[in-house]
């Protein structure tokens, strides 16, 4: 049977001091579940994991088991398991130029989780001159201007029933996590 390297992203784990969950702690749970070649990257819930099972399996089988393992303060923990190719298709499809000025612009990839991007969109609604967002396969795109992002609506989209369906990182995470994909697809 052939085995997949996913990253595993984790929504809703130490934010604001809620449902903490240390990496090496995390790192562990992950191999008692039975997953191999386990890495964590900083502490926002993101891990590399290898398994026969399918992505859908793999994040199932991780969202049930958390909240035995950890005390967590909520429902809101969802897991999203993304393989190198999903993740590869994110990076390479991003809009033109977008991530690649970071001291201009911050930006995130604003992963979906059970929700299709059409359904996400109407929620965004970029300010003029301060956001901009697109929308891509599994993922929303997300660019704010750095000077003027407390002017940013990114905040807004926290308040929509949508938002349990997403996991945001930063462009920085998302291109250092397909980084680490493929040095542990290689393993």
């Amino acid at each position: 049977m052939t085995t997949t390297t996913y990253v595993i992203l984790i929504r809703g784990i130490n934010v604001g001091g809620k449902n903490k969950v240390p990496m090496a702690k995390l790192k562990l749970f992950l191999e008692e579940l039975g997953f191999s070649n386990v890495a964590t990257y900083i502490q926002s819930g993101n891990a590399i994991v290898r398994s026969e099972l399918g992505a859908a399996a793999v994040a199932g089988k991780i969202e049930k088991g958390l909240p035995s393992a950890f005390k967590l303060d909520d429902e809101i923990v969802k897991v999203l398991a993304v393989s190198h190719k999903q993740l590869q298709a994110v990076v390479d499809k991003r809009p033109k130029g977008f991530g690649d000025k970071p001291d201009t612009y911050h930006s995130d990839a604003i992963f979906l989780m059970g929700v299709d991007p059409a359904e996400v969109m109407p929620v965004f609604k970029p300010r003029e001159g301060v956001d901009a967002v697109w929308p891509g396969e599994g993922v929303i795109y997300s660019q704010r201007v750095s000077a003027l992002r407390t002017k940013s609506r990114l905040s807004k989209v926290v308040s929509s029933p949508l938002y349990k369906s997403m996991t945001i990182r930063s462009w920085s995470t998302t291109t250092k996590l397909l980084d680490l994909l493929q040095e542990h697809a290689d393993k």
